[in-house]
């Protein structure tokens, strides 16, 4: 009878060892978990690491579910968190929290848990590369940005960070080919488009350059810089004649544009053509009171000539001034007089405007008003 109790038993002892074989690795998660939950974060990244590999329970989402936690956990860990170099920790919980989404399908219970810990790691990713730029690492800055584009592939910030990490590294063909991505993604930022002409600018590159404004302008087509910028590449190009062309047409496209006559005037008084600059900073001034440029421009176009003139008397002798002199003085006085309002307009609508500041101080003083002058004057030297 003990003989056979004791061969009932070893039958038991193997009859409950053979299912503890097949789940070897299933235990391996279940200690992983348990680990966890002591605090143990390295015992249990040792198990866990062993359980995403292995045949039997590498296609399990609990296990890279249980992955992406642990990972998580020693991130925010003291202590463990230095055994990780820097963005292993977030690198790995997304890979882990990915692949617990997509081995048993996204129905799966731990398929669901891991989507809603995404938000999590993107701010984490995000995170890392603000920390990691503010440090002057810009190779870490990117991938933690890049991370974070795979995260949130329709999200436009990472990727804006990930060119202004690249423009900091001074690689600018990269920081191109992220705000071309941006385009790309349907965002639209006159940002964007004028750090990609000013880097095709820089690298003398005037085709890529009107190929940028090309776009830019398609996204914006009333924008004056870019319009203005696009016809400078003309008229240093030797195509003037085209950027006169192309302006006048889109006058007759949109006649109660002021900008499009503002700019023309720009153009004209860059080819020396003062009296037409004239009449188009008029127009624009005529259908928009409020352009800045065009009444800052018209003060400027007054003001030069009103110099000319005293530069013109200045310079007679004697004779000649007693003859003609204080005919040139009344007329610069007429042309100062007419560029005031201009320029008073002006700094109405920019009140900072240092350039604008400056020119009615002149021509306060040209006009005699000294205390005009002197306030101005004290303005611009308090920056107020």
């Amino acid at each position: 009878m003990k003989k056979t109790l004791l061969t009932l038993a070893t039958a038991a002892a193997l009859a409950t060892a053979l299912p503890q074989l097949a789940t070897a690795q299933t235990s391996a998660i279940t200690n992983a978990i348990l680990y966890q939950r002591q605090g143990l974060l390295d015992k249990a990244k040792i198990d866990i690491d062993k359980a995403v590999v292995h045949e039997k329970t590498s296609g399990k989402a609990k296990a890279w579910y249980t992955r992406g936690e642990i990972y998580e956990q020693m991130m925010d860990s003291p202590i463990y968190g230095k055994q990780l170099q820097p963005g292993e920790g977030t690198q790995k919980a997304f890979e882990s929290y990915q692949k617990a989404m997509t081995v048993e399908g996204k129905d799966n219970e731990f398929a669901k848990q891991a989507a809603t810990k995404m938000d999590n790691i993107y701010a984490r990713a995000f995170n890392d590369g603000v920390n990691s730029y503010n440090a002057k690492d810009y190779d870490k800055a990117i991938a933690s940005y890049k991370l974070a584009a795979q995260v949130r592939p329709q999200d436009t910030t990472a990727v804006l960070y990930t060119a202004y990490s690249y423009e900091a590294k001074q690689e600018p063909a990269n920081a191109k080919a992220a705000y071309n991505q941006l385009i790309g993604m349907n965002y639209k930022s006159v940002a964007i488009y004028s750090r990609l002409v000013q880097m095709a600018r820089a690298e003398k590159n005037d085709a890529e350059a009107l190929k940028a404004l090309q776009q830019a302008l398609a996204a914006y087509p009333t924008n004056k810089n870019f319009m203005l910028e696009e016809l400078n590449i003309y008229l240093s190009t030797g195509r003037g004649k085209e950027a006169l062309d192309k302006i006048e047409r889109a006058i007759a496209a949109d006649p109660t544009n002021s900008n499009l006559y503002a700019v023309k005037g720009s153009i004209l008084d860059q080819d020396k053509r003062p009296a037409e600059a004239l009449e188009a900073y008029k127009k624009a001034v005529e259908v928009d009171p409020n352009n800045f440029d065009a009444q800052f421009n018209l003060g400027v176009y007054n003001y030069n000539k009103g110099a000319d003139a005293y530069t013109k008397a200045s310079k007679m002798d004697l004779k000649t001034y007693q003859v003609s002199g204080k005919k040139f003085e009344a007329e610069g006085k007429k042309y100062f007089e007419a560029a005031l309002p201009y320029f008073e307009k002006a700094l109405s609508l920019q009140p900072a405007d240092r350039n604008t500041l400056s020119s009615l101080q002149k021509v306060y003083a040209r006009l005699g008003r000294t205390a005009d002058a002197d306030r101005i004057n004290a303005r611009m030297e308090s920056g107020k």
